[in-house]
């Protein structure tokens, strides 16, 4: 189904203007009881807000307030693994020169037991501790066992 008359009428249509508000002879209070500021009004950092605290409770501090202590805490737990890790580092070096002193030990006693053990050094000591034994001049004799029928 189609249409014939397809006349469209245009309208002027009137600019939207904004009302405006008529001058307040006084100034807004905002939350710090200070007259003249606005709760969203962008001001600048000044080092007095720093000292007294202000700065503390302006609204964009207290929204970013959760995200302020998240770091905090990250920044005490980076801090703790750090003083944990050089304290390990100096636990094991500490450990790594006992091993090696532990060693050098091991090695002078078992060069020292190997001097001891031969049959010279033993047979001196012997006669040092006056033991009365003497070393034997004939080889052993093997005992052997008859076997009963």
């Amino acid at each position: 189904m189609v249409r014939e008359d397809r006349n469209i009428d245009f309208v002027e249509i009137e600019p939207f203007v904004e009302p405006v508000e008529p001058a307040r002879k006084e100034k807004p209070v905002s939350e710090t009881g200070r007259a003249g500021e606005k709760k969203d009004e962008k001001k600048p950092l000044r080092v007095k807000e720093f000292l007294d605290g202000s700065i503390l409770v302006r609204e964009t501090m207290t929204r970013q307030l959760p995200f302020i202590l998240f770091l905090t805490v990250l920044a005490v737990l980076y801090i703790g693994n750090r003083y944990h890790a050089e304290r390990m580092v100096r636990k094991i070096s500490k450990t790594e020169v006992e091993v090696k002193d532990l060693r050098a030990e091991q090695i002078t006693i078992a060069a020292e037991l190997m001097n001891i053990s031969k049959p010279s050094e033993v047979s001196a000591i012997v006669n040092e501790r006056n033991l009365g034994l003497k070393q034997l001049v004939e080889p052993p004799k093997k005992l052997i066992r008859k076997k009963i029928p």
